[in-house]
């Protein structure tokens, strides 16, 4: 693998440099990262640079890559940016790919396609490959495969005393297990080694109905009870979202309400269509269509996640298989009567998901994880945060906790992330590797 740094940009950028505001520029910008100092870097060696210089500063390290997952606002210390170390090479006989911290999952998915492999990457191609897969990754494929971080077979990383390390879970169990869905942790993944599945083609898409005339809890549970019969091969999730009547909004969306399943499944295309006609038949007959047979290479089009930056905060919960009877009425509350934009989504978890792995990756057993996205407009984060806690407060005492990867804005909210007993071997591990605490902005 290659990277090059940008000849006109220095390795270190201060507030009063130019580039320094593009450099920290992410795909969020709802919330604002304003460090004391960039590190630029193009490779292992000036992450080594960077993290001992921070060290002896005694400055805060943060790490951004495309940023997509900003947790809130950040003032001061060490921002590593590693946008540039991009490279991506697939190994096809062992079927893995090595994948350094700057890239996206729409160059893993090109990188791997002409062998006929496919990574277990997520909806939007933008978003960064490392970044996803340590905070477990939840892919469009999850049911059948399992997490992204259940099939990492090495991480090189640099921990807060400047050493780069191989990490695998036989070398370095406990900080192995800690890097794979741990959160902030003990240091700076530079790339890792992730399996990947011999996926060439899908059938997938999405089927979409108009809201404003739909029974919502009747479509929420028309999708439950229908997503329970499907097989592991399937994978999909429910969203909704009240588009505002705004100029701004692209004709066919202005003023919809549109519920949207979304599919991917791996099985043959006869095998999909039989398996999706009773929920097509649920549905009443959806206004829009999609759902076909394609390349893998498509899949970023069965969910259509915005590829533009834009400002947002969000946050989700995991609920037990059982644990549906409250969606109906978050759904509602989400909806066109709501004081904003919000967009909801409810991933079908079980199948692989639920098996064990030798990672920090929480709440295997849940059968559900419903999230909600909030645009910030005039009302801003206040306004996000109250809406939330009036939605999520549908669900009762039916929630088993946060997923890590969506969790945008919490700033320092760590509840529900993870267990009691989790959170106390991370601890330690965190105390082994990081006794200054210098990653607490990772």
């Amino acid at each position: 693998m290659t990277t090059t740094r940008d000849p006109h940009s220095p390795p270190v950028l201060r507030p009063s440099d130019a580039g320094y505001d593009a450099e920290r520029a992410g795909f969020q910008t709802g919330f604002t990262l304003r460090p004391d100092e960039i590190h630029a870097v193009a490779g292992p060696d000036d992450v080594v640079g960077a993290v001992a210089a921070a060290a002896r500063a005694g400055l805060p390290v943060g790490v951004q890559a495309t940023g997509h997952g900003r947790p809130g606002d950040s003032t001061g210390g060490v921002l590593i940016s590693t946008r540039r170390m991009t490279g991506v090479r697939v190994d096809a006989a062992a079927r893995t790919a090595r994948v350094q911290a700057g890239a996206t999952w729409g160059a893993v998915v090109r990188a791997a396609a002409p062998h006929g492999l496919a990574p277990l990457n997520g909806s939007a191609p933008s978003v960064g490959a490392v970044g996803s897969t340590l905070g477990g990754g939840l892919g469009i494929l999850a049911r059948e495969f399992g997490y992204t971080a259940d099939h990492v077979r090495t991480l090189d990383v640099v921990t807060a005393d400047a050493v780069r390390r191989r990490v695998t879970a036989d070398s370095d169990p406990e900080l192995y297990w800690a890097l794979l869905g741990g959160g902030a942790g003990p240091g700076v993944v530079t790339s890792l080694e992730v399996g990947l599945v011999p996926v060439a083609r899908l059938y997938g898409g999405s089927l979409a109905v108009d809201g404003r005339r739909t029974d919502v809890a009747g479509a929420v549970r028309a999708y439950t009870d229908w997503a329970a019969t499907v097989p592991d091969t399937l994978t999909s999730s429910l969203a909704a979202v009240a588009h505002p009547d705004s100029p701004a909004m692209p004709p066919h969306l202005r003023g919809r309400y549109v519920i949207s399943v979304r599919i991917a499944s791996t099985g043959t295309a006869a095998e999909g269509r039989r398996l999706v006609a009773p929920l097509r038949a649920a549905l009443g007959g959806p206004v829009t269509d999609s759902v076909r047979e394609m390349p893998y290479g498509d899949s970023h089009t069965i969910h259509a996640d915005p590829d533009f930056p834009h400002p947002y905060y969000g946050d989700s919960a995991f609920l037990p298989a059982t644990g549906t009877a409250g969606l109906g009425e978050l759904f509602a509350r989400s909806g066109p009567a709501a004081d904003g934009m919000h967009v909801v989504q409810l991933n079908h978890l079980g199948g692989a998901l639920s098996r064990p792995a030798p990672n920090a990756v929480p709440y295997r057993s849940a059968g559900w994880l419903v999230r909600i996205l909030s645009p910030l407009g005039e009302g801003g984060r206040d306004a996000a945060r109250a809406h939330h806690a009036r939605a999520f407060a549908a669900l009762g005492g039916a929630v088993a906790g946060r997923a890590l990867n969506f969790s945008f804005g919490g700033g320092d909210r760590v509840d529900g992330l993870h267990g009691p007993d989790t959170r106390k071997r991370l601890a330690a591990v965190k105390a082994a590797y990081d006794p200054a605490n210098l990653f607490r902005r990772s």
